[in-house]
Formats: C-alpha cells, structure tokens, sequence
C-alpha cells in the first residue's frame, strides 16, 4: 500500500477498530476497548487514525503533558525555567500487523510532530515524548529521541514503558529539510 494512500485523521465514533491487530495484546485492548472512552467521554487523550478505504492501518493516541527541566537531560536544561514545561506525549501508538514494515509508525510520528510544532507555536511546546516499550526503544533512538529516567511506577509483571524525549527545536529542524 502506498504512503498516498493513507490518511492520518482523528478517530471517529464510528469508526470499526474490532479487526485492528499489532501484535502488542495490551496496545489492541487499549485501541478497541478504551480509545473510544477517553478521547469522546473522558476527553483525557486524542486518538489519530492512518486509515486507507478499506480499514484502520494504525493509530497514535496523544495528550498534552509536562516535565521539569531536572527530568531533562542535561546538555537540554540551559536557561530553562523551574516550572513546569509542556510538551505534546504519544502514549501509545500501534500499527497492524499486516501493515507493519511499511512506514506507517514513521507517517503517524511525522503528522504527531507537526502537532508538536503546532502546539509550540499556539500555546508553547519543547517537545514530545513517548512512553517506548521496551522492544521499541532503537526504533523511537534512530529518530532521535534520548531516555528519560523513570522517576516512580510499577507495571507488575508487564514490561514498564520507557519515557523517551525529543525537543521540539529537533522536529523543527527535521521539518526544515
């Protein structure tokens, strides 16, 4: 399937996630059962949709977010205030699987940047970060993106995610190209 022939747009009501299937258990429980929830009853989250004529191919839920310059790295915190400071977070984002290898990770992150520059230009934003599962942390560093510490939690037997940054000063570059 070509890349043209996707469209990221936000989930809808409407939309049939029943057959959407990542591999990933716990990220197709969470797409079929709670993304409905949390983006139309909740408000807590946005789900955003690659979609093609026929089905959903992938999706990336986001909300606003925040962080301390200390929980940045320290070559990032030069001049930053104390306060807290926003940032766009990708909490979750899944591709089917009959559509992984395709670029279709990479098209959702692309429209997330562009969100993240958005949001830095209306409101303020210094840039996004993902919760990484563990098996997606090269994946998210190959773009860039540098580990934050974990600072508290417990997953019980599931793997805990990996809070991963990314300045918003990067994407604008990347964008720039």
């Amino acid at each position: 399937m070509p890349k043209s022939d996707v469209r990221i747009r936000p989930l809808q009501r409407s939309d049939d996630r029943s057959g959407f299937r990542s591999g990933n258990i716990d990220l197709d429980r969470y797409f079929q059962r709670y993304a409905g929830q949390n983006q139309f009853r909740h408000h807590l989250g946005t789900t955003y949709v690659a979609v093609t004529a026929e089905r959903i191919c992938g999706f990336a839920t986001v909300n606003p977010g925040e962080l301390t310059a200390d929980s940045i790295p320290k070559s990032l915190r030069a001049r930053l205030p104390a306060y807290p400071l926003p940032i766009l977070r990708i909490s979750r984002l899944a591709v089917d699987e009959r559509d992984q290898g395709k670029g279709l990770g990479r098209l959702l992150l692309k429209a997330m940047f562009g969100m993240a520059l958005d949001l830095r230009d209306r409101f303020g934003c210094m840039g996004v970060i993902v919760d990484a599962k563990p098996d997606a942390v090269g994946f998210y560093e190959g773009l860039g993106f540098m580990k934050l510490g974990v600072t508290s939690g417990d997953l019980g037997d599931r793997p805990e995610p990996i809070p991963m940054f990314l300045p918003v000063q990067k994407i604008a570059q990347a964008a720039a190209r």
